[in-house]
C-alpha cells in the first residue's frame, strides 16, 4: 500500500468518524492540502475526544450548593512546635526515594507580555534569573539537607515543550541530575464554537487546548511515566505551579506532616489578606475536602467572619499539594468534572485566520482543586506568605512581577 492509498483509507475513516459526531467541517480544506498536511490533519482528527462536547448541554461542573464549613489547619504555631518530628519523617521519605515532584509548566507568559514558556520569564533586575532557575534553586535547598535527589516530572504543553526542554538542556538542567528529570506533554481537548462545532486552528490542524491543571496525572499516565513511579516505589507526589517563585518543593516538614496525618493529601495554605483576594479557599463541603475558587465564592462566603473578627474561610491555597499515589487512580476512574470557559478563540473561517476580540467559543478544562475531593481527606498546612507565596500572575499590581521581586529580595535573593 503506497502513501496515497494509506491516506485514502484514513480519510474514509475520518469521514465516518466525523459524520457520526456531526463535525465534517474539519475536512473543509482537505482538498487544498499537500500529502504531509493531510496526514497531520487526519492524525489530529483520530485523536479528538468528541465526548467532551457533551458537557456543553450536560455540564458536569461542580455544584456550588451544599453545606460548607471551615477547615482546621496545621497552624504556623503547631508546625513550629512539631517541626523536628515532621522534618525527620519527611527526610526519611526523601532518602528512601518515596517522594517525587510534578511541575505544572504548560503555560506561556502571555499576561506578562512574554511569548515564551512562563518559566523562562526573567524575574531578575541586574542579572538574568528565570522563574525556572529560581525554583530549581529552591529545590537545591532541600537536596543539600537531604542528600538525595528526587524524581522531577515537568508537564509542558504542545506549544511550549520544545522550548522548555531546550532551555533546561542549555542551562545544564540547573545542576540537577538529568536522569532525574522527565518531561511530558499535557493532554489537550478540542476547542469549539458556541454551536458545538470544533474549530480548525490552521487548515490542517484541529484547534486544541490543554485540558487544565487537573489533567496533570492523567497526562502523566498517558505519557507512560506511571511505570517510573511504580518502579521507583514513589508514594507521594508534590504538585506545584510554575507561577510561584517562592515555592518550597518537597519541603521535608510538609512531607512529614502529611505522612504522619494519615490523610489522603495535603495543601500548603496562606491566610487570606482580604475577602476578595483571588485565591481558592480550602474548606469542607458536606464533610469532604473542597476548594472553592474565588470566582465561585459568594460575597457572603468570602466576607463571613468569626467572633474574633477573622475570616471564617481564611485559608487560601498556593497550588502546592501532596498527593498519596495509591489514591490518585480514583481521579481516573471517577472522571474529574469539566469546567467550561468562554474564550476568544482564533480559528480558520472562510479560509482565513480570524482573531476575535470577544469570546466566541468554549474550552474544556479540569482543575487540580477537584482532585482534592477525590482524595477523601486533606491536611491544610499553613505557611508564611512572605516566605513561600510570591505568585507571578500579572504584569503590574497584585501578584505581579514587581511584588514577586520585592518578596524575593526580602528572602535574600539577589536580583
Amino acid at each position: 500500500m503506497n502513501i496515497s492509498e494509506a491516506h485514502s483509507v484514513e480519510y474514509e475513516s475520518a469521514i465516518n468518524l466525523l459524520s457520526r459526531h456531526n463535525q465534517l467541517q474539519l475536512l473543509d480544506y482537505y482538498g487544498e492540502l499537500d500529502e504531509e498536511k493531510r496526514r497531520i490533519l487526519l492524525k489530529d482528527i483520530e485523536k479528538v475526544n468528541f465526548s467532551v462536547l457533551e458537557n456543553i448541554n450536560n455540564s458536569t461542573v461542580r455544584s456550588t450548593g451544599g453545606e460548607y464549613s471551615p477547615v482546621t489547619a496545621r497552624s504556623l504555631e503547631d508546625i513550629a512546635e512539631n517541626r523536628k518530628e515532621y522534618e525527620e519523617e519527611g527526610l526519611k521519605l526523601l532518602r528512601e526515594n518515596k517522594v517525587g515532584a510534578v511541575l505544572l509548566a504548560g503555560g506561556q507568559g502571555t499576561r506578562l507580555g512574554f511569548d515564551k514558556p512562563k518559566g523562562m520569564f526573567d524575574i531578575g533586575e541586574t542579572r538574568f534569573l528565570s522563574i525556572f532557575e529560581q525554583q530549581m534553586k529552591n529545590i537545591e535547598q532541600v537536596t543539600k539537607i537531604s542528600g538525595a535527589y528526587f524524581p522531577l516530572f515537568i508537564m509542558t504543553s504542545e506549544i511550549n515543550n520544545t522550548e522548555t526542554v531546550d532551555f533546561f538542556r542549555k542551562n545544564g538542567y540547573f545542576d540537577y541530575p538529568e536522569d532525574k528529570i522527565r518531561f511530558y506533554i499535557q493532554d489537550a481537548e478540542p476547542v469549539c464554537g458556541f454551536d458545538g462545532k470544533i474549530f480548525l486552528s490552521e487548515k490542517h490542524r484541529v484547534a486544541l487546548s490543554p485540558n487544565g491543571n487537573g489533567g496533570w496525572y492523567s497526562s502523566l499516565v498517558n505519557s507512560g511515566l506511571k511505570s517510573v513511579i511504580e518502579r521507583e516505589g514513589i508514594e507521594w507526589l508534590n504538585v506545584y505551579s510554575v507561577d510561584n517563585v517562592l515555592q518550597r518543593i518537597c519541603d521535608p516538614a510538609f512531607i512529614g506532616a502529611a505522612s504522619l496525618s494519615g490523610l489522603g493529601c495535603a495543601s500548603k495554605v496562606v491566610k487570606k489578606t482580604r475577602p476578595e483576594e483571588k485565591v481558592g479557599v480550602l474548606c469542607e463541603k458536606d464533610g469532604k475536602p473542597c476548594i472553592v475558587e474565588y470566582y465561585e465564592a459568594s460575597k457572603e462566603f468570602s466576607e463571613k467572619r468569626d467572633k474574633n473578627g477573622e475570616l471564617v474561610f481564611r485559608y487560601g491555597v498556593t497550588l502546592n499539594y501532596l498527593f498519596r499515589v495509591k489514591l490518585l487512580d480514583k481521579t481516573l476512574s471517577n472522571k474529574l468534572p469539566y469546567h467550561i470557559a468562554e474564550k476568544a478563540v482564533p480559528h480558520i473561517r472562510d479560509g482565513k485566520t480570524v482573531r476575535p476580540d470577544k469570546p466566541n467559543g468554549y474550552k474544556f478544562e479540569t482543575l487540580v482543586v477537584d482532585m482534592v475531593s477525590d482524595m477523601g481527606s486533606c491536611l491544610a498546612y499553613e505557611v508564611e506568605r512572605e516566605k513561600e507565596f510570591a505568585p507571578v500572575k500579572n504584569k503590574t499590581g497584585f501578584d505581579s512581577v514587581n511584588t514577586a521581586r520585592e518578596l524575593l529580595k526580602l528572602n535574600g535573593v539577589k536580583l
